[in-house]
Order: C-alpha cells, then sequence, then structure tokens
C-alpha cells in the first residue's frame, strides 16, 4: 500500500496537443517512475482495474471513440508502457502521449486492454510547424503488454491496419522501426506475400525519396547489406533536417 500523501501524488499530462488536460496519479514515492493507481470519477482506481471492461462485445481491436478508451490508451501508453514495462536500453522506442483525436485501436483480449496501434491518416496534418500532411496512411505507434507477447497479436494488429485501408497501393510503417517491429513486419510478409510491394518504413509526410520498402529490407538483411541501406535512409533524414532548419 501507498500512503496518499504530496510527495506520492502527480499530475501527467493526457494529450500531446492539448497540455491543460491532465490525470492524477499515484506514484510508489521510493520510485516515482511506479505508478499504482489513477485518479477517475472522484475514486482511485488500480491501473489493472482501469484497463478491464465489463462488456463481452469488447474482445479484439476496437476503435478508440470514448473518453474512456482515450484513458485506456493513455495508461497503456504513457503509464504502462512509458513507466512499467519499457525497456531502458537503446533499441527501445519511447512514444510522446498521443493527441486528443489520435486515430487508435485498442486490442482487448479476455476483458482487459491488452495492447494497441495508432494511425497517421493520408492527408493529416504531420507538425503545425511544417503544415506537412502524409501523402499515405502511417502505421504510427504499436505496443503489446509483456504478458501477451509472441502470440502474433503485433502481427494481427498489423494485418488489421492493411485491411482497414485496401484501395492505397502504398503503406506506411514510421520510422525508425525497432528491431521488435521489423520482427512483426518480417513474419507478416513471409505469411501475406501479397502485401510486399505495400509496405514501406516511412518518414513524414512520406514522399518517394522518404520511402523504402520493407519486404526489400527483409531481403537485404539476409545477405548482411540492411544496416548499411537504412544507415543511408536515415543520413538522408538528417541532412533534409538541417536543409529545412
Amino acid at each position: 500500500q501507498v500512503k496518499l500523501e504530496t510527495s506520492s501524488v502527480c499530475f501527467c499530462t493526457v494529450y500531446r496537443d492539448e497540455p491543460q488536460h491532465k490525470i492524477l496519479v499515484l506514484v510508489n514515492p521510493r520510485g516515482t517512475k511506479t505508478v499504482v493507481a489513477v485518479y477517475l470519477k472522484e475514486s482511485w482506481w488500480s491501473l489493472e482495474d482501469v484497463l478491464r471492461t465489463s462488456d463481452p462485445a469488447r474482445e479484439g481491436l476496437r476503435k478508440v471513440q470514448s473518453f474512456g478508451e482515450r484513458i485506456v490508451l493513455f495508461i497503456l501508453n504513457v503509464i504502462i508502457f512509458g513507466r512499467l514495462e519499457r525497456k531502458l536500453d537503446d533499441d527501445d522506442m519511447f512514444f510522446l502521449p498521443h493527441s486528443v483525436k489520435e486515430q487508435a485501436k485498442i486490442l482487448w483480449k479476455n476483458g482487459a486492454a491488452v495492447g494497441f496501434y495508432t494511425v497517421k491518416l493520408k492527408g493529416s496534418l504531420c507538425s503545425k510547424s511544417t503544415g506537412a500532411c502524409y501523402l499515405l496512411p502511417v502505421f504510427d505507434t504499436v505496443f503489446v503488454r509483456r504478458a501477451h507477447r509472441r502470440q502474433g497479436l503485433g502481427t494481427a494488429m498489423l494485418r488489421d491496419f492493411c485491411d482497414t485501408f485496401p484501395r492505397d497501393e502504398a503503406l506506411g510503417v514510421s520510422s525508425p522501426i525497432s528491431p521488435a517491429m521489423f520482427q512483426v513486419c518480417r513474419h507478416f510478409l513471409l505469411a501475406c506475400p501479397e502485401q510486399r510491394g505495400r509496405l514501406w518504413e516511412v518518414k513524414a509526410p512520406g514522399t518517394l525519396d522518404q520511402r523504402i520498402n520493407i519486404w526489400l529490407q527483409i531481403q537485404l538483411q539476409q545477405v548482411g547489406l540492411r544496416d548499411a541501406i537504412v544507415s543511408l535512409f536515415h543520413e538522408a533524414k538528417v541532412r533534409t533536417f538541417k536543409a529545412a532548419s
């Protein structure tokens, strides 16, 4: 149990683009990284209780629509992944809080939220500073809880993303692709060869020179050339950024 006192509570920003919206969380004073409860509806709730649902129809991938689902997405992303289950090493990704209108789906399994993925829609704004818009749909952030990994759930989410945009000839996966996500892409493309020409690692907004085919990367990896090619791809990103700044 954690005693409710000033040193054990803090506010967390819920939305990246609306920092005025915050949620009160209870943390372990011995390590403020560890969140043990959140304050909702005038009561303290454990994280696992917030992630559970009593709705039997809520199973599989469901689009985030309600405020309650936004809170679940926030807890999975910022608290579960960002504070509790993320590996603190160079190979692991870190996600900022999502925007208030982020296109997302939560993965529900046996009455609990166990993962999510988010999408940047074609035509949506990349950033307010540039005014550029995405030129293709992009699979942006993805997370599966540790206890549910190695069950094909990441592959299922990538398949759902591709099935959601059947008329688009090209689909993106946000760069850089983590080693774990690269393996998800590999498993998916081995099982679904018809998708090999559609899936690209992309940098916003996704112009032709900001894309590299993921299946090509898989083939290059087999002959030991992927690291060199991807390094050149990211160096081009740095040069483009410096030229624009």
